[in-house]
């Protein structure tokens, strides 16, 4: 624990390579997905075959993570990602590419996604201590936010200087980079729970369900989360649209309101590194999760020639996420023994990514049906009420107040 600081500055030095060529490459295929098909259709395909990988492998990626070593795990999986930008890169140098090659390399970079997330994330427990966790997850969410806001712009302008090839290269060279810093650092793995043969699999994924559902104020936490992301994603879907429609905005207003977002995450962020405040993770969560709740709620209420507000309202928005994020993913690595981490981290990832899937499909008919503005009241409304009724919950209330989790691992 003594150099958990060295540590963490040579992890995050390669991630936010690595996490920026991929926002870049991200951003780089959609946009020529955008440009060469003009589908919203095949957008939202593309989208879905990128996230189905990680909604049916996570139970049972979490199950290796555990079992696997995890500093491996993910040097191994931003290979395997890399490994896949590289033969887009080849695809399109030799210019062979087609929609239905994205779709399967999207659907393979996913599954090196679906094993690296949950391995970093239940790592960090085992670098640093309780009490730095939510500063580190509020430093986590300042690089994905920086990245978010500097991925679409580099993206542009090496699309419109080179070609696609050049820029899924980069994405190679920023994996390269993340792998290389992994070296340089020691990971501990936790004591295995099982023998490890496949009879034991189910086994597994069970005891990582168990070990959510045997605490009572986590369950609650959870399932509040995964009901904030159904409400949430349409929204973040509809946010162009809004700008488009509503606003009478366009190419212009549409770039403004996404940094106007990410650089609301960015200060989130930072502040939350910074600061590490010491209120409750709960109340820190369900506070942002209500303050969240009226800034949707305002933004359907606005005329049309108010987008200076909706800009003033998304970077509110942006400001939030990370204090109800950065504290659920700390709150998580506090209650949970190291040794099941890996299994709740993607057994959460795959039920709270569900909303998104269904969100892409149901998105477009609803704010067809009763227009854009009230999409934005009524999931505000549902975003507020489930952060006040979950404040008063009484597990919930109480569950920081719970013996560390060390204590308890000893005793099983």
């Amino acid at each position: 624990m003594e150099s958990w600081k060295r540590k963490f500055i040579i992890i995050w030095t390669g991630q936010l390579f690595s996490i920026l060529s991929s926002s870049v490459a991200q951003f780089a295929i959609i946009l020529w997905i955008s440009l060469e098909t003009k589908s919203a259709e095949v957008l939202s395909l593309a989208t879905i075959f990128a996230l189905l990988p990680q909604i049916i492998l996570g139970p049972l990626a979490g199950v290796y993570v555990d079992r696997w070593s995890r500093k491996w795990t993910m040097i191994l999986a931003d290979s395997f990602v890399a490994l896949c930008s590289a033969v887009i890169a080849i695809l399109f140098y030799y210019n062979v590419v087609e929609i239905w090659h994205i779709y399967i390399l999207l659907m393979l970079r996913s599954v090196g996604s679906a094993f690296h997330a949950p391995a970093m994330k239940s790592s960090v427990p085992l670098l640093a201590p309780d009490s730095e966790l939510t500063r580190i997850a509020g430093i986590n969410q300042a690089i994905q936010s920086v990245c978010n806001i500097g991925g679409p712009a580099i993206g542009a302008a090496l699309i419109i200087a080179f070609d696609m090839s050049v820029v899924m290269l980069l994405d190679v060279a920023g994996a390269a980079i993340a792998c290389i810093a992994l070296l340089f650092v020691v990971i501990p793995n936790p004591p295995k729970t099982e023998s490890g043969d496949a009879r034991s699999l189910l086994k597994e994924m069970h005891q990582g369900f168990r070990e959510i559902y045997n605490n009572r104020g986590l369950s609650w936490v959870m399932v509040t989360e995964i009901l904030t992301t159904f409400f949430i994603m349409p929204i973040i879907a509809l946010l162009p649209l809004m700008t488009l429609k509503n606003f009478g905005g366009g190419t212009w207003q549409v770039s403004i309101i996404e940094i106007a977002f990410g650089a609301g995450m960015l200060v989130g962020g930072v502040f939350l590194g910074i600061r590490n405040p010491s209120i409750r993770k709960t109340t820190l969560i369900y506070v942002s999760l209500i303050s969240l709740g009226i800034t949707f709620w305002l933004c359907g209420l606005l005329p049309s020639s108010a987008f200076q507000w909706y800009v003033v309202l998304t970077i509110l928005q942006g400001l939030a996420v990370p204090f109800y994020s950065g504290p659920f993913t700390a709150l998580l690595q506090e209650q949970v023994d190291a040794a099941y981490l890996g299994r709740v981290f993607s057994l959460f990832d795959s039920v709270s990514l569900l909303p998104s899937v269904v969100g892409l499909f149901i998105t477009g008919f609803i704010a067809d049906a009763a227009g854009i503005p009230n999409v934005f009241v009524a999931c505000g409304i549902a975003v507020i009420l489930i952060g006040i009724v979950a404040l008063f919950i009484p597990s919930v209330r109480k569950l920081e107040k719970k013996k560390p989790k060390q204590e308890r691992f000893e005793q099983t």
